[in-house]
């Protein structure tokens, strides 16, 4: 298998699981719908362990390596800039397609009989769930967004503190090895995770239950393709002037990974990789792949909740006005944290609808598609988090332009090894 590159196991994996799938349901043999979801289900739940020794270990040694980073400030300022400007463009391309295919018009769904999400949000919830009554808590949970706050401000002490913290910064380095290298042995289970994951998806939403929802499926889809492939594409030429067939042919096995577990944190090493071989160096990049797996999410912080909203709005029969739509933009550019790199976005939706004053039960009539919705969220997701690293660096004149030109060639045919990361120098 380690001959074939990584990419066509995991279009083979997706080729099986859609036929599997479709047999499953056309059969309607239980057992293999059953199995398909077990397996989809395990892969995912392998990723989501690694999720919180990960991400804290991964933003302490990002912000400690931040140390011998020539101008750290400005490069973290420059990176939360373009975190803000890209969500901007998303959030406007969003609510202009929202406005153009009115997702949500002649939609003829019983909102009584939606299921609840389990979750919801809002800003009180937000601001105040950011600190944690208990790190120890904040782990069990695995609160992503509670994590990362405790990494943060650990980090910023361990680097004020300087020599003293060495041996806890080392031990955080180590930790970090080590859970890359477990997840590497995940990552490699990705074809038989996208077999599962795609199979079930196919033998569980059908055309009868994505039909109704069909037009707005399509939007969230239309407008995830446009921020990727168009908006971009033209910032990588305009801001950086670079090619962005050769960003897509060395960032791909990160976004393919992206589409099939559908979780930024999860596919943070391979995202880290793809940044690394496209020139990035390697200092910068473990601060700001990391970050951005956590806080940057153009598809499911800004298209999904915008998209979404015009939605539940249309099917309420409430008009939203100028004012709304900017509420809109304001949530998604402030508020993305909220979904902190996990699985799914319900948590941003409901933020979304309980900002603009919107029926939460709206939330629950995506619930049941949410996860075809999702793989191509987090596949924008994570594209973003590629495209900004890689334009910051090129225009602070730092990005390795020969490793950027090569690197897309390489990958292309070279499948992903298995090394974990090499830990941050200090």
């Amino acid at each position: 298998m380690r001959k074939i590159p990584f990419s066509v196991q995991i279009l083979l994996g997706l080729v099986l699981g859609v036929a599997l799938g479709f047999l499953a349901r056309a059969t309607d043999l239980a057992w293999l719908t059953s199995t398909l979801d077990t397996v989809g289900g395990l892969f995912v739940q392998l990723l989501k362990l690694a999720v919180p020794p990960l991400v804290f270990t991964a933003v302490v040694v990002s912000v400690v390596s931040l140390r011998g980073v020539a101008n750290a400030a400005r490069l973290a300022l420059k990176t939360l800039l373009w975190f803000g400007v890209t969500a901007l463009i998303a959030v406007t391309i969003g609510i202009g397609i929202g406005l153009l295919t009115d997702p949500g018009r002649g939609v003829n769904l019983d909102p009584a009989g939606a299921n609840a999400p389990k979750t919801t949000g809002s800003w009180i919830d937000f601001l105040t769930g950011i600190v944690p009554t208990n790190p120890v808590g904040a782990f069990v949970e695995g609160n992503v967004l509670q994590i990362v706050f405790l990494a943060l401000v650990v980090g910023a002490a361990a680097l004020l503190v300087g020599a003293p913290a060495e041996p806890f910064v080392q031990l955080n380095r180590s930790v970090l090895a080590i859970v890359q290298k477990a997840l590497w042995w995940v990552i490699r289970l990705a074809p038989i995770g996208t077999l599962g994951l795609i199979g079930n998806a196919v033998a569980s939403y059908g055309w009868d239950l994505l039909a109704p929802l069909a037009k707005f499926t399509t939007a969230v889809y239309v407008g995830c393709a446009l921020v990727m492939f168009v908006v971009y594409p033209v910032l990588l030429v305009a801001a950086g002037r670079l090619n962005p067939l050769r960003f897509f042919a060395g960032a791909w096995p990160a976004i393919e990974l992206a589409f099939v577990s559908r979780s930024s944190v999860g596919t943070m090493p391979v995202t880290q990789r793809s940044v690394e071989r496209l020139g990035v160096p390697r200092e910068y990049a473990s601060f700001a792949v990391p970050f951005g797996a956590t806080t940057k999410m153009d598809g499911c912080a800004a298209i999904y909740p915008a998209l979404a909203a015009i939605f539940v709005a249309q099917v309420f029969g409430v008009h939203l006005g100028v004012t709304d739509y900017l509420l809109i933009a304001f949530v998604s550019v402030v508020g993305s944290a909220a979904t902190a790199g996990l699985t799914g976005a319900i948590v941003m939706l409901t933020l979304t609808l309980s900002t603009l004053g919107l029926p939460l039960a709206g939330a629950g009539l995506l619930l049941a598609i949410d996860p075809i919705l999702d793989m191509m969220r987090t596949a924008t997701n994570v594209t973003g988090q590629a495209v900004v690293p890689t334009i910051v660096a090129a225009r602070e004149g730092t990005l390795d332009r020969a490793a950027y030109d090569s690197a897309g060639r390489r990958d292309l045919i070279q499948p992903i090894d298995d090394q974990p990361l090499a830990p941050v120098p200090a």
